[in-house]
């Protein structure tokens, strides 16, 4: 009998169930992979069961499967944010001084539970769930999986990445301005975010709790179907739960920011991977642009404004007796919270309102939106260089989503050369959940996606794309500054057909000035791979009037390059027509 597949949670539990493997062997394969990647990353976790409980667990799945029943999740180890609590330990909400002890689990656990999942134990998040990136625990920061020099994304940091490492086959995050989303987007995974009520927040530490949802992290649609499928449906003990609806949507038409309000924060990378998103959105339903003004007005509300308050509230009594238990980020963001006023509390109420019912109206003409995760993802030491700024960057596309009473799916769409994630979130109104899961397969189906990376489990080596366009080409007099560096030959392209290339006068070597221009051509390049450090040492050297800046690619990505300032065209020789430098040289051979 060949072993089955231990990645997802379906094939886990069809396993199971069939006992083709027992519960006990499954664990016991997460235990040792869990293990293993505690020499890597073992802040992933706050509290972890001992191996003794969780093969104990194993155990009594094993036995109801004997004695007849099917679990829809038999022995299918799981983790779970320390914000939701977990009986046996300790809740934390990635503060010490906050910890206690519940007496029992949230629905959330108690459901995947009594369906034969395992919890193996709570992992670390940005502290009271304030946070998109991953860096605000006092028990370290979760990096992303693929890229350990990246941000893991937050504040579902560490359940994350225990599901893009392959620790377990699902994770519950929480969401309540992108935090299952983001960290899914940036790790390869899909993040379903359910609508309001749909899954039970009894037992979850509130963030704000009026748009607090529990999410899930899953490697494909299908797990997420499933877990939504036990999890989902009204508990009588959380008074914001609602029954269980579905709401029944195509996907004919998609929305999608307009052009002039798309911001990538500099990410050229981003803004070329959302284009091929989009082109294959285009196969499968009309996409058209929307304003996206309202829902960024709404958005400004979760941190600007009297939202805020909500968030200071789940936290009055540790501001009030011990502030400085408060991670100081994470205080500087909720502490003017408490200075806001009932009345701006009710004007924002209200104003909300009006936006809530101007972006209804954008279901009267599309089915859904489909708008980028995130804009940009960023390094670790940058991310702790401005904490606030560029945190606020990672939700721009994600923080309207639950103030306006929304579902959504976050969804992988594509690689970045560091081997980091860019996706897209398919959003809906509320109750489309299970329609989005389907657009979400459909899209995925027909992008094609290549398989993620290898794991980074060492510290990927940092490195840059330069594109050479004349004397830096293979065989050319200063093609030795590269092979002094070690740099890598990626191969040869060419540019986007907006450039001009000239070749300078009295320039010794000789070397051509490339331009851009709108009336230009495409040129031939090759592109060369250098660590970081390689690439300063190279730059530093480039003269005047050439440069480095950022060149488009034929395939519209872009990469680092030569370029130049006006000066160098003065008395050159326009050679654009020739396609490139080296039938230049040939031509006066």
């Amino acid at each position: 009998m060949s072993m089955p597949d231990l990645r997802t949670t379906v094939a886990i539990a069809d396993a199971v169930n069939a006992r083709q493997i027992s519960a006990v062997a499954v664990v016991h394969d997460a235990l040792t992979r869990i293990s293993a990647y505690d020499a890597i990353q073992p802040q992933v976790w706050i509290s972890r069961f001992s191996k003794e409980a969780v093969l104990a667990a194993a155990r009594e799945v094993d036995a109801r499967v004997a004695a007849g029943e099917v679990l829809p999740l038999a022995g299918v180890p799981f983790a779970a944010k320390d914000n939701i609590d977990v009986a046996g330990l300790d809740t934390t909400a990635a503060c010490p001084a906050f910890a206690y002890s519940p007496q029992s689990s949230a629905t959330v656990i108690e459901r995947l539970t009594a369906a034969g999942a395992i919890c193996v134990g709570k992992t670390n998040l940005d502290q009271f769930a304030t946070g998109l990136n991953g860096t605000r625990s006092p028990y370290g920061a979760p990096l992303n999986a693929y890229n350990l020099a990246y941000v893991s994304g937050g504040s579902s940091s560490g359940s994350s990445v225990a599901v893009a490492a392959g620790l377990v086959p699902f994770a519950l995050g929480t969401d309540t301005a992108g935090s299952g989303r983001v960290p899914a987007a940036f790790q390869h995974l899909i993040g379903f975010k359910p609508s309001k009520g749909r899954w039970s927040n009894r037992g979850l530490v509130p963030a704000c709790r009026t748009l607090d949802c529990i999410s899930v992290f899953t490697q494909d649609t299908a797990d997420a179907r499933l877990i939504d499928s036990v999890i989902a449906g009204y508990d009588a003990a959380d008074p914001f739960s609602k029954p269980l609806a579905d709401a029944a949507r195509g996907c004919k038409t998609i929305g999608v920011p307009r052009r002039d309000q798309r911001v990538w924060f500099g990410d050229s990378e981003s803004e070329h991977l959302y284009e091929r998103a989009l082109e294959t959105l285009g196969t499968l339903a009309d996409v058209v642009e929307i304003d996206l003004s309202p829902l960024q007005e709404a958005a400004q509300l979760l941190y600007g404004g009297p939202w805020v308050a909500e968030r200071a509230a789940a936290l009055a009594d540790l501001l009030a007796t011990t502030p400085d238990a408060i991670d100081p980020t994470v205080r500087a963001v909720v502490a003017p919270g408490r200075d806001i006023s009932a009345v701006a509390l009710f004007n924002g109420i209200y104003r909300l309102a009006e936006l809530k019912r101007q972006a209804d109206t954008l279901w009267e003409t599309i089915d859904l939106l489909a708008f980028p995760t995130a804009g940009t993802t960023y390094r670790v030491r940058e991310m702790l260089a401005a904490p606030i700024a560029l945190n606020s960057a990672l939700g721009f596309y994600t923080n309207f989503v639950n103030l306006l009473d929304m579902a959504a799916v976050a969804v992988p769409a594509g690689i970045r050369p560091n081997g980091t994630g860019f996706g897209i979130t398919l959003i809906g109104p509320a109750d489309t959940d299970r329609a989005l899961l389907d657009a979400a397969d459909a899209y995925l189906a027909a992008a094609d996606l290549p398989s993620p990376p290898p794991l980074d489990l060492e510290g990927r080596m940092q490195t840059v794309k330069l594109a050479v366009v004349g004397a830096h080409l293979k065989d050319m007099p200063l093609h030795w500054q590269l092979t002094s560096r070690d740099a890598k030959f990626v191969g040869a392209f060419e540019t986007a057909p907006t450039y001009r290339l000239y070749a300078m006068a009295d320039s010794v070597p000789p070397k051509p000035a490339l331009v851009h221009s709108e009336d230009g051509a495409a040129i031939a390049l090759e592109v060369y791979e250098l660590g970081v450090a390689e690439f300063g040492s190279f730059v530093a050297e480039v003269p005047a009037p050439l440069a480095i800046g950022t060149v488009m690619l034929a395939d519209g990505s872009s990469v680092k390059g030569f370029v130049a300032e006006p000066r160098a065209v003065i008395g050159a020789e326009d050679i654009t027509s020739l396609g490139g430098w080296r039938a230049f040289i040939n031509r006066k051979d």
